[in-house]
């Protein structure tokens, strides 16, 4: 037996013995099979028996012929307006690519600030930074905006999947995650689902968690966690090119090669600034950040920035479409069926009966909360599915109730960094190959981990002298 054979061997043992197991009470027989075919699906994503593509469709085509889904609720990931936002990423990528656009701005910003491997990634770490707060999609802000520029920087350090990916690479698109992550906590209009989360709290608890207030809770240990990702990816990814001492006159003189800006170059500077503006304002024109890249990727052909055939040979966006749009399929199903509510509640039912206090109570819920981010694919299911409830719990048991209702908001995104499909922009620096599975998810659980324990001290020192408790 080989090694796929045999971690297929585990993937359906795994699967086999959950179904099999007899159903909790207060379970569908449904939502626990369900359940089985999700984390087997996982374990298949961690084991690889088959690509992760065919792992995740053979899970849909399962589920349909089973009966646990029908054929239209199976096939519905599939249209989720978040996965048509990251293939239209991977095409806007190939347009900053193809038209040298991306080579050029990276090669702009080698010139400027390309000393080393850190002196970049806190130049990404900055423009997250700065870009987060009017940008309420951070699919769009980490796949629309930031990743097209950190691919360019890496090919232009000549590092290029596969082969060469140590040698800086690596270590640029895992800060380009991390820190699209981190920022994602920092603001209401940072992601998507956040506003969600201001909603839910008015609607649980009767309190308003305004802009500033949670922008002033975030922003210490925020800013904090934002200046340690560079850190600590140049430790856990260890790039080959930590210096780059002759960075201004290699900018300079391929800068010079390239000459002036080629018409495709103009078209698309056009399309990537009308891109910003309305992704930034969304909230005022209603227009979604989906719709905004479909438009953005219909100007890129019509005026052949990019053709049909670069559409079609873009393997990565259809890769991911697959296994993205299977698990949110799942994941979705999983939530409907109660079962995510019915381990929340069991949790909270547990954690109250302990008489631990507030302080003791509210902490195992919230990291509960946190690394339960494992069996979504969606930061905004996740907030649906558990938010009211989680913070219901906590308020309960005796946590403040403005506090809690911040902090659970702010803990929505810390997990986004935990795995390839944490969120809809990990698929996009995902799927540019730099980075193993088993990597993303070392350094995302490691990163996570530190994202929390500097909000859950440091955090927790701020909000005392701010008065949050």
């Amino acid at each position: 037996m080989n090694k796929k054979q045999r971690n297929a061997l585990i993937t359906l043992l795994v699967g086999a013995i959950i179904w099999f197991a007899p159903v909790p009470e207060g379970v569908t027989g449904v939502a626990w099979h369900l359940a089985a075919v999700f984390i087997a699906t996982v374990v298949g994503f961690i084991l690889q028996p088959l690509p992760i593509g065919a792992v995740a469709f053979i899970a849909i085509t399962f589920s349909t012929l089973s009966g646990l889904l029908k054929v239209g609720d199976a096939l519905s990931g599939y249209g989720n307006s978040t996965i048509w936002l990251i293939v239209c990423a991977f095409l806007y990528s190939r347009g900053f690519i193809k038209s040298g656009l991306g080579k050029r701005i990276a090669f702009g910003i080698i010139k400027a600030i390309g000393k080393s491997a850190l002196s970049l990634g806190y130049a990404i770490a900055f423009s997250e930074l700065i870009i987060s707060p009017a940008t309420p999609s951070a699919t769009a802000r980490g796949g629309g905006i930031m990743y097209p520029i950190v691919r360019s920087l890496a090919g232009a350090l000549g590092s290029e999947p596969n082969e060469t990916a140590k040698k800086i690479g690596t270590y640029l698109m895992q800060v380009g995650y991390h820190c699209d992550a981190v920022t994602c906590t920092m603001f209401v209009t940072s992601m998507a689902g956040n506003p969600l989360c201001v909603a839910l709290a008015a609607k649980t608890l009767g309190v308003e968690i305004t802009w500033m207030g949670w922008a002033s809770a975030a922003i210490v240990p925020g800013l904090l966690s934002l200046l340690l990702v560079p850190l600590v990816m140049l430790k856990l990814t260890k790039p080959e090119l930590v210096s780059i001492p002759d960075a201004k006159h290699l900018a300079q003189k391929e800068l010079d090669a390239m000459g002036p800006m080629s018409r495709s170059e103009k078209y698309l500077t056009v399309v990537f600034l009308g891109s910003l503006f309305f992704w930034a304002t969304s909230g005022l024109t209603h227009i979604g950040a989906t719709p905004v890249a479909m438009a953005a990727v219909c100007v890129m052909i019509i005026f052949d920035v990019i053709n049909w055939k670069d559409v079609l040979s873009e393997k990565g966006a259809w890769d991911a479409m697959f296994w993205m749009g299977s698990l949110m399929t799942l994941a979705s199903a999983l939530a409907k069926s109660g079962i995510i509510k019915w381990m929340a509640n069991s949790a909270g039912s547990a954690i109250s009966s302990l008489g631990l206090g507030w302080v003791a109570s509210a902490l195992i819920l919230l990291l509960f909360y946190t690394y339960i981010h494992y069996c979504f694919a969606s930061v905004t299911a996740r907030i649906s599915a558990l938010y009211a409830a989680f913070i219901a719990v906590s308020v309960a048991v005796g946590a403040p109730p403005l506090m809690t209702a911040i902090i659970f908001g702010i803990f929505a995104d810390v997990p986004i960094s935990l795995t390839h499909y944490g969120n809809g922009c990990a698929p996009i620096y995902y799927g540019a190959g730099y980075v193993s599975q088993s990597e993303w998810w070392k350094n995302g659980f490691v990163m996570t981990t530190i994202t929390t324990l500097i909000y859950l001290t440091i955090g927790a020192a701020w909000w005392k002298v701010i008065g949050l408790w």
